[in-house]
């Protein structure tokens, strides 16, 4: 697959780095050369000198030819617009933007750009090491309407079926890792004390949530 990705900050190049890891054909686009530096010696993708916001600057690029468009320079209008050429002219079909503004998100969503937040993932991090809760949040679904989250079995939920966890609406057990295998949850499924769930739970399902998971506190992190 062949990515592109305008912005070459910590985000950009630690992103670039990795695809390139994973065997994959990476462009990266920064106006500033000295911001390849952070690419490394050994860096197996290419790079290009300009803006994002440049047709003719992502066309030498190569965005005719890419599969995926990453755009997370510093400014969500530079991200947003570089994100509607790669849209509109290139016709990528794979296109994700950064946008620090939430609210800002939603509405490049609605106009079919991908994009996330690490504003709101950062604070929902930061909520729940200052609480202690009995979960860890993953990257929020739908600008914070739904949150992905993840918690361990306890005794007390040991020997329940999924199905009696779930609320109706409001928390769906999505997934269940056991020993180090990963499977999707059915209805039926018994869980174990030291399961680690993966859940969708509604905003006003959160505090219910957290109670029954209480004794159970784990690291936060992202997963799959």
């Amino acid at each position: 697959m062949r990515y592109l990705i305008v912005g070459c900050g910590r985000v950009g190049s630690t992103l670039a780095k990795l695809l390139v890891a994973d065997k994959h054909d990476v462009v990266v686009v920064d106006e500033n050369p000295a911001a390849f530096k952070r690419l490394g010696n050994r860096f197996g993708g290419q790079v290009e000198v300009g803006t994002g916001i440049d047709y003719d600057v992502l066309k030498r690029a190569g965005a005719d030819r890419a599969d995926g468009f990453v755009a997370v320079t510093d400014g969500d209008n530079r991200n947003v617009m570089a994100a509607l050429i790669a849209q509109k002219m290139f016709r990528i079909p794979k296109i994700v933007a950064r946008i620090y503004d939430p609210p800002r998100g939603q509405l490049y969503r609605e106009l079919g750009i991908e994009t996330f937040s690490p504003t709101t993932i950062g604070a929902q991090i930061i909520r729940d090491r200052l609480q202690d809760v009995a979960y860890a949040s993953v990257p929020s679904f739908d600008f914070g309407k739904l949150s992905s989250l993840v918690a361990t079995v306890t005794r007390a939920q040991a020997g329940k079926r999924v199905s009696e966890v779930e609320i109706d609406g409001k928390v769906r057990i999505a997934a269940i890792r056991r020993l180090g295998s990963v499977s999707i949850a059915a209805p039926g499924d018994v869980l174990t004390e030291g399961d680690e769930i993966n859940a969708i739970v509604a905003p006003d399902a959160l505090t219910q949530f957290a109670g029954a998971f209480a004794s159970a506190r784990p690291e936060v992190r992202l997963t799959a």
